[in-house]
């Protein structure tokens, strides 16, 4: 299913309130981003007991129960479970997940909000989530019948809402402090083969492994701990992060020349975060008119202009990232700038091109 209007984690508790309430909802979204856990927060808040059911691990007789005998006729007995006496806040996850049969099973406990002859308390709520068929996760087609008994909501993830939520979760100061500057980090989509990609799930993990090896982590486990879970680019990007941080070398020290580029091999991941920094940098700073340049900027772009001759000769490669187009093959620097650029290193812009 595709999102006419998506909202943010923030929206999401008010929404559910209003929503969740009078009639079942759908919480679609990509892996990872936190639908769960906003479930679980929202039953919490309104004083319900969140009992989670799980699609991909349930078969039909897991909700319709066990038939006994009781005065010679055959009865449907609702597992423990879902047979309760207070209101609670039923959270079916995965449901899109699950076999046919099961969400057919499902038909009478969300519209009807009963399953045999037992009905859920009065004040209890239903709530469904699952991943969309385009995030390459394990997702069935809803039935016609299902999607009309639902409410859908489509969440999407919120740098703003994540970060916000971090600083009172205890989330590793590395991963809030990357992330504040590089908030298009957070999330990306899911590949198509079978790698780790970044998700605010992921980086919580992240964040959980860092604490467990606490001060002694060394650089090479922080590599298989951020490839273990993040998008390679950002995996990199982050230990080239970390190396800063630790060594307090960062941009600011090579623009004034108290530093140079590192050229080490194992720097590499340092190089490609220094470079995206420098490439920010710039793009902050330059005007798009060069008469609208102030005599420190033009200092600044002079400077810049022998910062990529420099790291052009460690790697041409890492250069071109610095003056690369958007994703839409539009150019984010001056083309003033980029003039001046061509003069002094050729080979970069051609190799641009």
């Amino acid at each position: 299913m595709q999102a006419a209007v998506a909202v943010n984690p923030a929206q999401v508790p008010e929404l559910l309130l209003g929503l969740a309430t009078v009639r079942p909802v759908f919480l679609w979204g990509a892996p990872g981003i936190g639908k769960s856990s906003l479930v679980r927060e929202f039953a919490e808040s309104i004083g319900l007991e969140c009992v989670s059911l799980l699609g991909t691990q349930l078969a039909p007789e897991d909700l319709i129960g066990v038939p006994q005998i009781r005065d010679g006729r055959s009865v449907f007995c609702p597992p423990e479970a879902i047979a309760r006496d207070e209101p609670y806040c039923l959270f079916l996850d995965e449901l899109n997940a699950a076999t046919p049969d099961v969400q057919k099973a499902f038909y009478s406990l969300i519209l009807d909000r009963r399953i045999g002859n037992y009905e859920l308390p009065e004040g209890s709520v239903v709530i469904g989530a699952g991943n969309r068929a385009t995030d390459n996760a394990l997702a069935r087609p809803l039935a016609s019948a299902l999607v009309n008994r639902l409410t859908h909501v489509h969440l999407q993830a919120s740098p703003k809402d994540w970060l916000n939520w971090a600083a009172r979760s205890g989330i590793h100061p590395w991963v809030t402090d990357y992330l504040t500057d590089r908030p298009h980090h957070l999330w990306s989509k899911p590949p198509k083969t079978e790698e780790p990609f970044s998700t605010p799930r992921s980086w919580h993990m992240l964040s959980d492994a860092i604490e467990s090896f606490g001060p002694t982590l060394d650089e090479a486990t922080l590599k298989v701990l951020a490839h273990g879970t993040l998008t390679p680019s950002h995996a990199s990007a982050f230990c080239g992060y970390v190396k800063i941080v630790r060594s307090e070398f960062g941009i600011d020290a090579i623009l004034k020349g108290d530093a140079r580029w590192p050229n080490r091999i194992q720097d590499r991941d340092l190089l490609y975060y220094l470079a995206e920094s420098f490439r920010g940098r710039l793009i902050k700073e330059l005007p798009g008119n060069k008469e609208h340049a102030s005599p420190s900027v033009r200092q600044t772009a002079y400077r810049a202009q022998a910062l990529l001759v420099q790291l052009a000769e460690i790697s041409v490669e890492v250069a071109q990232t610095v003056i690369a187009d958007d994703e839409d093959g539009n150019p984010v620097l001056p083309a003033w700038f980029l003039v001046e650029a061509a003069r002094d290193m050729p080979r970069l812009v051609e190799a641009r091109r």
